[in-house]
């Protein structure tokens, strides 16, 4: 695992991912699945690539059941973006690189979007 992706847990998703100021990419994950074997340097160069901005986070669908079953995870690997404790994007399967760039970008446009408009309207 790279060194800017930690593991969640069912125990502590709410705090780590819901309650989180920071927009947060959850990789689903198994350790018997190709794909996500396949997936996961991608993820570490993503997660890499946007330190400071986003957090990576990885749950193993095998040692955690109810956040994946919470969040309808059916195939994976399963990459959710949560910003502001909703579900802001979501990628289902193997998928290169710059798809995963594009919805970070949206994700991460959105809050720099608010954050220029909260700025907008405190200077009005």
């Amino acid at each position: 695992m790279g060194a800017n992706i930690t593991d969640v847990t069912d125990a502590n998703f709410e705090q780590e991912v819901l309650q989180s100021s920071t927009p947060v990419l959850v990789d689903f994950w198994a350790g018997w699945c190709g794909p996500c074997k396949a997936l996961s340097p991608v993820v570490d160069e993503v997660a890499q690539q946007f330190t400071g901005k986003l957090k990576v986070m990885k749950m193993d669908v095998d040692r955690n059941a109810s956040t994946p079953m919470r969040y309808g995870i059916r195939g994976i690997p399963a990459l959710l973006f949560f910003k502001d404790g909703k579900v802001a994007e979501q990628i289902v399967g193997f998928v290169p690189k710059d798809t995963i760039e594009k919805s970070v970008t949206k994700v991460l446009g959105d809050t720099v979007n608010v954050a220029a408009e909260k700025t907008a309207a405190q200077v009005s």
